[in-house]
């Protein structure tokens, strides 16, 4: 009977061990990796004990935060927004190409009470329009497109909204709360770092130790470790969704008040629409026979969930309602 062939060097008997390394190389290894973590968590503790005994007031620390989540606010809203201008393939209609949309664009500032924003047409993938908070004074950008598919009240509409974005400083505020959250996580991540380092250290290893360097996982501390890492990510997750259903919230506001201004929300309502179709073309012309892809109504409100912006038939009936609701005291088509 033949005998088996020999087993070569470094190949792994089994999933995770690895026979090359010796008892004692392995021993020295799991004492390098649990000194090193031990170093790290003995580190972030020094680090925690030492902001403990300044005795900073709370007041201060929490106007601290404040102030430093306002200015990163203000540097990362004004870096984003010179990004994105010098992205564009835009440019600045004189007033005598287009009279009537820089007077419908200066009546509707002046009747919202905000300094009249610069107007830019870009040439974007699909029509839309949106607003960027600018120094000095905001921007407005609407796609070229949407002159050959709006009328005149469904342009006044959407610049209306445009502007309630101006008039609220939603763009600030979006990226202040912004800065909040995640100078929030990250305390978070600060405050559990040592254990953190202490469970990945151990989990390491005891891996090491017994010959399998990729079973961490499986080990207490890593058990530990991996527990940790899926709250935070939850933590995460969770400030994520709650910024994205305030964005939400500020979507159906501009809407509100755009009606509230051009007293036509019927008008945004049909520009909404004529958007959603013109950035999915084929949504309503499928056969009942067609067999592709469908999003699950899990995945949908998913998707919903992780949103910047309202489902477009959500915000058409909100739309219809304040049309309906309001009487004789919107203007209505």
């Amino acid at each position: 009977m033949p005998s088996p062939p020999p087993r070569r060097a470094g190949k792994p008997d089994r999933p995770g061990t690895y026979p090359g390394p010796g008892p004692v190389a392995r021993v020295l290894v799991g004492c390098a990796i649990l000194a090193f973590y031990g170093l790290l968590a003995a580190g972030s503790v020094i680090v925690l004990t030492s902001l403990w005994q300044v005795g900073l007031d709370p007041g201060v620390v929490v106007l601290g935060i404040g102030v430093g989540a306002l200015v990163t606010a203000y540097l990362s809203l004004r870096l984003g927004t010179r990004r994105i201008l010098s992205q564009l393939d835009a440019w600045e209609p004189p007033e005598a190409r287009a009279p009537g949309l820089h007077r419908t664009l200066a009546d509707l500032a002046e009747s919202m009470g905000v300094d009249r924003p610069r107007l830019l047409v870009a040439r974007l993938g699909m029509p839309n329009a949106f607003a960027l908070a600018t120094r000095g004074r905001g921007t407005v950008v609407v796609a070229a497109s949407l002159f050959d598919l709006l009328d005149a009240p469904e342009m006044e509409a959407l610049l209306a909204h445009e502007l309630a974005h101006l008039e609220r400083r939603d763009s600030l505020v979006q990226t202040a709360v912004l800065s909040v959250s995640q100078l929030a996580v990250a305390l978070v991540e600060l405050l559990l770092s040592p254990l953190v380092f202490l469970a990945t250290g151990a989990a390491l290893s005891l891996a090491w130790l017994r010959g399998a360097p990729r079973s961490w996982p499986e080990t207490a501390p890593g058990r530990i470790r991996l527990r940790i890492e899926s709250g935070v990510v939850l933590v995460g997750v969770g400030v994520t969704l709650l910024l994205r259903a305030h964005a939400r919230r500020r979507e159906f506001a501009a809407d509100r008040r755009a009606a509230e201004v051009t007293g036509r929300p019927l008008a945004l309502a049909r520009a909404l629409r004529k958007l959603d179709r013109a950035a999915n073309p084929t949504a309503g012309t499928r056969s009942p026979l067609w067999h592709g892809e469908v999003e699950s109504e899990a995945e949908r409100r998913l998707r919903e969930y992780f949103s910047t912006h309202p489902p477009t038939d959500e915000r058409i009936e909100r739309l219809s309602d304040l049309a309906a609701d309001s009487g004789t005291r919107i203007l209505v088509d």
